[in-house]
């Protein structure tokens, strides 16, 4: 029930993107066709779920640890690390990917490096590790490393989700009367206002 609880809450009431403002660049950049849309959120999935097994057990057992007999915090650095560990686990998957299953790799294109940039994934991995998980008869407990890792990938879906979604209505609004001031970014930006209002409905399920 748990597990369920965190899934409906990561995609649907705190959405990564329309909720947190996490990842906005890709959303507004890789929202113009629904074929790009579908492939940057596979790759975002593949990508975060992997981040963020690997930064929980850097958190909790290198940059919270004990060292020489003595306990040690070294939290302080814990963004740069998890920024470094992103970009080398990405180069990684995609050499891997390259070698074992080329079809994916081709398919995933340009979208598995764009993620070393997107702010959603070192957001996700940041979360993880300081959100406490807190449900009705439940008291609140910072996350265990399952529980983390389907949380990341359930936010991961959530913004799939949202951009496809959010591509869909772009390709809509292509073939639509759409007054001059308002093409292009101008429409984009309400479009989401909307999309995000439209998700706010979801407030209050969990």
């Amino acid at each position: 029930m748990e597990y369920l609880i965190i899934i409906i809450s990561a995609v649907f009431v705190n959405n990564v993107v329309l909720s947190q403002f996490l990842g906005i660049c890709p959303f507004l950049g890789v929202s113009k066709k629904v074929s790009t849309a579908f492939g940057m959120s596979l790759a975002l999935v593949l990508v975060m779920g992997l981040a963020t097994l690997v930064t929980y057990l850097i958190q909790n057992y290198v940059l919270i640890n004990t060292w020489f007999g003595e306990k040690m915090d070294i939290t302080f650095m814990q963004t740069i690390v998890f920024i470094l560990v992103i970009a080398a686990l990405v180069q990684m998957v995609e050499i891997i990917l390259k070698k074992i299953n080329p079809t994916l790799y081709q398919a995933l294109g340009i979208f598995l490096p764009l993620i070393t940039t997107n702010c959603a994934v070192l957001g996700a991995a940041l979360l993880v590790v300081t959100k406490e998980f807190s449900a009705k008869g439940v008291e609140s407990h910072m996350m265990n490393l399952g529980e983390s890792v389907v949380y990341s990938m359930s936010l991961a879906i959530g913004f799939g989700i949202a951009i496809i979604l959010f591509a869909g209505m772009r390709e809509q609004l292509e073939l639509s009367n759409v007054p001059k001031s308002l093409k292009g970014t101008p429409i984009a930006l309400i479009t989401a206002g909307l999309l995000a209002l439209a998700f706010m409905g979801f407030q209050g399920i969990v």
